[in-house]
C-alpha cells in the first residue's frame, strides 16, 4: 500500500489526500467508510465562542471581534452583555 497516489483514490478520497494526506484519508475511508457526513458551517461550539469573546473583550474591540469570529457586531454586543456578569 506504501506506492499508492492520492489520484489512485476515488472522489472525495483523493480530495481529503490532497488535504490531509494519502495514510489520512485511509483512516476516514476505514472509519466511516458508507456512511454520509455533513460538516457542521461553525468550526467551534457556541460555549467556547462565548468564553472567548467574554475573555477576550477588552471594552473597545467589538468589531474586531465580530471580524475574528464571523459574527455581527450586534451579536458579539449580546453575548458579552448576557455573560460578562458570568465569566
Amino acid at each position: 500500500m506504501k506506492n499508492i497516489k492520492g489520484e489512485s483514490l476515488n472522489g472525495v478520497y483523493n480530495e481529503l489526500a490532497g488535504l490531509l494526506g494519502i495514510d489520512a484519508a485511509m483512516k476516514i475511508h476505514a472509519s466511516y467508510r458508507g456512511q454520509q457526513i455533513t460538516f457542521p458551517v461553525e468550526l467551534f461550539s457556541k460555549e467556547f465562542l462565548i468564553r472567548q469573546i467574554v475573555c477576550e473583550y477588552d471594552g473597545h474591540n467589538v468589531k474586531q471581534l465580530a471580524t475574528k469570529f464571523g459574527y455581527s457586531e450586534k451579536w458579539i454586543r449580546k453575548i458579552i452583555k448576557e455573560n460578562s456578569d458570568k465569566q
